[in-house]
């Protein structure tokens, strides 16, 4: 009787651990494809669920739409000898006599340093008087203060020259060598010559993007576009701030991959293929392959084109579905567009929650027959 009242005790113990573990959940790295699934409009969530086609692939190729206006590309470029008010130039005055009106006894020639141009446009010159200067080249002021002169002094020579760091400039800012305001002069009048000047950029040339800002007008571009297409190599204009920047659009990836981790994008464009080498792969011992999903956030416009509807308004829950062990999944994936603010997931295989199941209902077992048995030793 006793013997008999033993085995049902360990019999009540080896299910009461069986019921509790399948009561309970195992250890994962996140939800399973039915749970994803469950999530669809179709079921008890409010996401749409859809599998990765080409028409889907084209529909969501959206890359940032980066450029220059037409008044940044129609801008010609500056002549670099203009005057302009505020900048600052340099005399020399010869006269051809012994006794010059401004050189005197002590020499023939006079220099006037640091003439300032005012907020007219205009210097003054002594026994010139007040002469135009903004508008004009040096070579041009040159002959004005010339002709004003030689009515009272023979044969006067002149030099104008602009003072060094003085004229058009602009800011450079951000990655690049040497940071600061940069004089626009022949050699670099456009932007590629300007982001030389200032030693060149200092990050990654595939994710370094250039920001001009020009009065309350701003455009962007990508570095390497510049040298793509020369209308990008815009001219610049006195007062430009140039930015260069690192692209801050990245993706997350969790799951059974080889990191789960926030990953700033390497290039302009990522492919979900790449995204997936880019964090190391799947996990060959737990991934499954038919499970891997990119969730997103999807504009109206777009969701609708993938949809093929037309009633959607506002961002819409979008759940994208790659099976990489399709005849055409690698290329689908290859061909698939990942996105700023994008996750990639990636499920367990069945087999990995079913071995879980398995290891913790043996280890279980082996918990409840001890119990059992030390039951069985003390009703002994």
């Amino acid at each position: 009787m006793k013997k008999t009242t033993s085995h049902i005790l360990r019999g009540a113990l080896v299910l009461s651990v069986a019921f509790g573990l399948a009561s309970c959940g195992l250890p994962r790295s996140g939800p399973s494809k039915k749970e994803i699934y469950q999530g669809s409009v179709l079921r008890e969530g409010d996401a749409f669920i859809v599998s990765v086609n080409p028409r889907v692939t084209q529909a969501t190729a959206v890359t940032p739409a980066l450029g220059f206006s037409e008044s940044f590309l129609n801008a010609g470029v500056v002549g670099s000898d203009v005057i302009r008010p505020g900048d600052t130039l340099g005399l020399t005055i010869w006269e051809n006599v012994d006794d010059g009106l401004l050189s005197g006894s002590e020499g023939a020639a006079t220099s006037l340093s640091e003439v300032q141009v005012d907020g007219d446009g205009f210097i003054f010159v002594p026994y010139a008087g007040r002469i135009k200067a903004a508008g004009n080249t040096p070579e041009a002021i040159r002959r004005i203060i010339t002709n004003k002169l030689e009515e009272q002094t023979p044969d006067p020579q002149v030099e104008v020259r602009r003072q060094a760091g003085d004229g058009a400039s602009v800011s450079v800012m951000g990655s690049v060598g040497s940071q600061g305001l940069q004089p626009i002069e022949r050699p670099n009048r456009r932007l590629s010559s300007m982001l030389a000047r200032a030693g060149g950029i200092t990050i990654e040339p595939e994710i370094a993007q250039i920001t001009v800002v020009r009065g309350g007008q701003q455009g962007q571009v990508w570095f390497q576009d510049i040298f793509d297409d020369q209308r990008l190599d815009i001219a610049l204009r006195n007062g430009d701030t140039i930015l260069v920047e690192q692209d801050t659009r990245t993706f997350t990836a969790l799951g059974a991959t080889g990191q789960q981790t926030r990953v700033p994008f390497e290039s302009q464009t990522i492919s979900a293929i790449e995204a997936i080498a880019q964090v190391g792969g799947l996990q060959t011992g737990s991934a499954d392959p038919t499970g891997v999903f990119v969730f997103r956030n999807e504009p109206a416009e777009i969701a609708n084109a993938v949809l093929g509807r037309g009633d959607l308004v506002g961002d819409q829950r979008m759940v994208y579905v790659l099976n990489l062990t399709e005849p055409t999944g690698m290329f689908e994936a290859r061909d698939f567009a990942i996105r700023d603010q994008d996750t990639l997931y990636v499920t367990e295989a069945p087999f990995v929650r079913w071995n879980k199941t398995i290891s913790a209902l043996l280890g279980g077992l082996n918990s409840a027959n001890s119990i059992a048995g030390a039951a069985s030793g003390l009703g002994g």
